[in-house]
């Protein structure tokens, strides 16, 4: 019987050189997603949001890997960087978004949608952009008793996660996210920057009437003591 080699000796793979996204929507859309969840998580100690990385599935096998486009764990020791996901180190995915198209459909729909199942994801989300195959194209599948079940979709078309407590929401061709309790939506990044952006200028105009002002009482006040003189 062949042994299976220490762990420390086997080299797991962390990157295939292909490139992120099939196409700049699909890119984008991934960008959302992992912002998206990194903001919904920021100090939420355990959670790791990742996409476009090698998760390895199986120990002492370094050719078993996929590339899970959007990936959430919780529960998880904290770690200064993870250059892979060695299920068999951490603990199954809470949520595991692929943006798909019709030239990855069926490893999306087949070899991808039954791993996840398998190592215990609790919720598989597929989201077809373009709407090349998917109908309707968003859909979702929710670990119940160890098999994936379909999620019901909401009657705009939305779809509401369990794990996370948001809302994924078509707009266009990119995905938004909505906290469920509350209904406010998640910033995409250049919103956020067009916020900030509008709240630096709303502060500086506020600065500038208060220099304004100012000016204005020192001369009164200069002009008061000038009289007063005379």
């Amino acid at each position: 019987m062949n042994a299976i080699p220490l762990e420390h000796e086997i080299e797991y793979p962390t990157s295939d050189g292909q490139p992120m996204a099939e196409t700049p929507e699909h890119q984008q859309v991934m960008i959302d997603l992992i912002l998206g969840l990194r903001s919904r998580y920021a100090g939420v100690p355990g959670a790791w949001v990742a996409g476009n990385f090698f998760f390895c599935y199986e120990e002492g096998n370094p050719n078993a890997h996929v590339a899970p486009d959007v990936m959430l764990a919780e529960g998880l020791v904290p770690r200064e960087r993870r250059p892979n996901y060695l299920l068999w180190q951490e603990k199954p995915p809470s949520l595991v978004v692929e943006v798909t198209s019709r030239s990855t459909r069926q490893e999306d729909t087949g070899k991808k949608k039954h791993l996840y199942e398998r190592v215990g994801t609790a919720e598989y989300v597929l989201f077809d952009p373009f709407g090349e195959y998917l109908r309707p194209r968003l859909q979702g599948n929710r670990l119940e008793r160890g098999r994936f079940q379909p999620i019901s979709l909401e009657a705009d078309g939305s779809l509401r996660s369990r794990t996370t407590g948001l809302t994924f929401r078509p707009e266009g061709l990119r995905l938004r996210l909505v906290d469920t309790a509350t209904g406010k939506p998640i910033l995409w990044h250049e919103e956020t920057e067009a916020a900030q952006q509008a709240a630096e200028a709303k502060v500086a105009e506020k600065e500038a009437a208060q220099r304004i002002a100012e000016e204005r009482i020192r001369a009164l006040e200069e002009e008061l003591a000038r009289l007063r003189k005379a």
